[in-house]
């Protein structure tokens, strides 16, 4: 027989009641299966974040750049027009503005004005010899007006009888005599007179070198260089005396492409910029070269300076030509792929992208002009490289004024 203590009875049950608290305690503490997680909901697929642009209306300018140097439009050569005498005094220097007619320097005359001086002294010698010669004429006339007069007397007498016929025929020869002398008067008369114009037109021919001594300029311009050196002797056959830019004309002759050539009129603006210098001058197209170097394929442009304060003839300078000037739908060149087969842009709508063709037109800076092909107002991929395809769908950022403009 056992025997039952009462103090082990109850701890017994005590434990046991422990246990069984633990158990449900644990049950109610692990989570039932639809308490440990939500059920997943589908969930919408990520589209990438492509930056667009929107094409508008943009002022935009076609322009031609070029590069040359500046050249004076007309250079004029002074020259003396009287060879063999020294220059006696120069009136000008490199850079001195003249004016037509102005005299540069002045040759020694002294030799010109003993020419004329001797030939003055020919024409009166040949003076007195004319009044001789004429002074003879008269003679010859008198004799002759007198021997006509015997003959025709004799002449009547002869018919009435009183007269032989020696005596008329005696006549006659005293009458071709006289026209005979007469004629000579004549001649040496015209003698006279011509020496004399040979003397005046020596003395004419004097005067004008005498006048020549002056070395003078033809047109308005500036002095570009000076040969001329006092005491020397002047020859026109050697190297200028004096070198004129015609008007202080000057120009940018530059080279273009055959391509560009093709663009550039007569009479287009132009800014120049000359080496060392930011501030650009403004220019208008004088001539486009007829010919382009068939070697270089390069074409001369000739582009007039207006500024002359800076820009010096021998300088280097380069110019943009404005072909034209139009406000026309403008797209960022990077939102523009060009290929052989033309050029596309990756129109969005509704974020999805389309490829469509465009045709383009100017280009100027970081933007080009769209032809045909979008609309105003139409969105595309402002980045062509931009790993998209047509048909994708996208989600789109609109790109910064700012970015656009750097290209960015």
């Amino acid at each position: 027989m056992f025997r039952v203590y009462p103090s082990l009875v109850c701890s017994t049950a005590l434990l046991a009641g422990l246990m069984i608290a633990g158990s449900v305690a644990a049950q109610e503490a692990v989570p039932k299966p639809a308490e440990t997680a939500a059920q997943p909901s589908p969930a919408s697929p990520k589209l990438p974040a492509i930056v667009i642009t929107q094409i508008a209306e943009k002022q935009m300018t076609d322009r031609v750049v070029a590069t040359g140097s500046i050249r004076p439009v007309d250079e004029i050569y002074v020259q003396p027009l009287v060879d063999g005498l020294s220059i006696r005094t120069i009136n000008v220097d490199v850079g001195s503005e003249v004016k037509a007619d102005s005299v540069l320097a002045s040759l020694n005359d002294d030799d010109l004005i003993l020419q004329r001086s001797q030939q003055e002294a020919n024409r009166a010698k040949a003076e007195a010899g004319l009044a001789q010669y004429k002074a003879q004429m008269l003679e010859a006339k008198a004799n002759l007006d007198d021997a006509r007069r015997q003959r025709d007397r004799t002449q009547r007498l002869s018919q009435s009888g009183t007269s032989t016929i020696s005596q008329l025929e005696q006549a006659n020869a005293q009458v071709e005599v006289a026209e005979a002398r007469l004629n000579a008067a004549n001649q040496a008369v015209a003698v006279g007179q011509s020496d004399i114009a040979v003397v005046d037109a020596q003395i004419k021919d004097i005067d004008l070198k005498l006048a020549r001594t002056g070395v003078k300029t033809p047109v308005n311009g500036i002095v570009s260089a000076k040969n001329a050196k006092i005491g020397a002797i002047a020859s026109g056959a050697g190297e200028p005396l004096f070198t004129v830019i015609k008007d202080g004309a000057i120009e940018l002759v530059a080279d273009l492409s055959e391509n560009d050539i093709q663009k550039v009129k007569v009479g287009q603006r132009a800014n120049v910029t000359i080496a060392g210098s930011r501030k650009p001058i403004e220019g208008k197209v004088r001539l486009v070269s007829p010919t382009v170097d068939a070697t270089t394929r390069l074409g001369l442009v000739h582009i007039i300076v207006d500024d002359h304060s800076s820009a010096r003839a021998g300088m280097y300078g380069s110019a943009e030509i404005i072909i034209a000037e139009t406000k026309t739908l403008a797209l960022p060149l990077s939102a523009v792929t060009t290929s052989r087969s033309g050029s596309t842009a990756r129109k969005v709508e509704d974020n999805v992208v389309k490829q469509v063709k465009v045709e383009t037109g100017i280009q100027d800076g970081s933007f080009v002009q769209i032809v045909s092909g979008l609309n105003p107002g139409d969105k595309v991929v402002a980045k062509a490289g931009a790993f998209v395809r047509d048909g994708d769908r996208i989600a789109p950022v609109t790109a910064e004024p700012s970015a656009i403009e750097n290209g960015g």
